[in-house]
């Protein structure tokens, strides 16, 4: 069955190791007969919620990209969320987008997520803030599944994750989604 997939690339480095995860996974993705659509978060205008609630009567005050991915977002049937490890956690552009989905809550229901996460870190340890970051957004969406993710260590330079098996398994994400 062809999905539709929405691949969120918030790395604010354009090819850098998880925006080229991204490319991986889609390409796997679109092998296997997929729709494929990838965009690059951070470079978007999506301001920070103040934390209003206006949006809940419809329409949020801000006028920035965010309406435009919270809608391909609903549209999906899979969503990638991808994201380079800073400070233990996703990086400030992802965060700012999942504290926007406040304007779609609770209608971002029954999706299948995939999570990639780059650090420069070597040890498998410090991705736990990231994961519980991603895993408390995904708690927030009913019927919403964690069906796969690639955590690349040692990485930092652009394009050190081509080295790594994260680039194989990327492909093979997207190949079996």
């Amino acid at each position: 069955m062809n999905k539709k997939i929405l691949i969120l690339s918030s790395s604010p480095r354009k090819n850098g190791n998880s925006d080229l995860l991204c490319d991986q996974f889609a390409k796997g993705a679109l092998e296997a007969g997929h729709t494929v659509e990838k965009i690059r978060i951070a470079e978007k205008k999506i301001a920070y919620c103040t934390g209003c609630y206006v949006c809940q009567s419809g329409t949020c005050p801000q006028k920035d990209d965010t309406a435009e991915i919270l809608k391909k977002m609903q549209e999906a049937d899979v969503i990638v969320l991808a994201t380079p490890v800073y400070f233990y956690t996703v990086c400030a552009q992802l965060k700012a987008l999942f504290d926007r989905t406040v304007a779609i809550y609770p209608h971002l229901t029954d999706k299948h997520f995939y999570y990639i996460m780059t650090m420069a870190d070597t040890n498998q340890e410090m991705f736990k803030g990231t994961l519980a970051a991603l895993r408390g957004f995904l708690d927030c969406y009913e019927g919403s599944v964690e069906s796969g993710m690639i955590c690349a260590l040692g990485v930092y330079q652009k394009g050190e994750v081509l080295e790594t098996q994260a680039w194989e398994d990327a492909y093979q994400m997207g190949l079996k989604v």
